[in-house]
């Protein structure tokens, strides 16, 4: 076929769009031996490099995706302690407000036992201190009674017997209209 075409060619006029003959037989030489050359040395190292590449794209793919997914988890994890921690500082509160209410009234409790404790001491101090006063009221008043009814009567009521009965005698008349006032009221 070359032949026929190099023949066709000297026969013809040179066409500007077939070449020579011998030109194209280097041509066609010269493309195999630069195909060979790239297929068997520059297509599998290129080939290598782009698998490579597809590799490393393919393994940052699933690296992405898998911190992805960890991150997913983390942020699950996250959320999970942050309610957990939320759950628990509210039963902390509602803890302490219970105890609050509970040491509030244990609290009035015990000021309301020191108020009664107190109230009864002072009305038994009261008690003590009115007996003691009517005790010395009662000498003094008994006393004064006696040196009056002495000076009254014109003479010594230093008889001791004597005088305690007077005494009594002068109290319990006085109680008696006390009680008696105090009836009427």
């Amino acid at each position: 076929m070359i032949a026929n075409l190099a023949q066709l060619a000297a026969e013809e006029k040179q066409n500007p769009l077939i070449p020579a003959g011998p030109e194209l037989l280097v041509g066609t030489i010269a493309f195999a031996i630069v195909f060979f050359f790239f297929w068997k040395k520059l297509l599998p190292n290129i080939n290598k490099v782009l698998e490579e590449r597809r590799a490393a794209i393919e393994g940052g793919i699933e690296e992405a995706e898998a911190m992805k997914v960890e991150a997913q988890s983390v942020l699950e994890q996250y959320k999970a302690q942050l309610a957990e921690a939320r759950h628990e500082a509210a039963r902390l509160r509602q803890e302490a407000q219970e105890q609050g209410a509970t040491l509030i009234a244990e609290m009035r409790a015990e000021g309301q036992r020191q108020r009664e404790e107190i109230v009864a001491a002072g009305h038994a101090q009261i008690e003590a201190d009115r007996k003691v006063a009517a005790s010395s009221l009662r000498q003094d008043v008994g006393k004064l009674a006696t040196d009056l009814a002495g000076k009254l009567v014109g003479e010594s009521l230093e008889d001791h017997a004597r005088q305690s009965r007077v005494i009594d005698r002068f109290l319990d008349e006085i109680e008696d209209k006390a009680t008696k006032a105090e009836a009427a009221r």
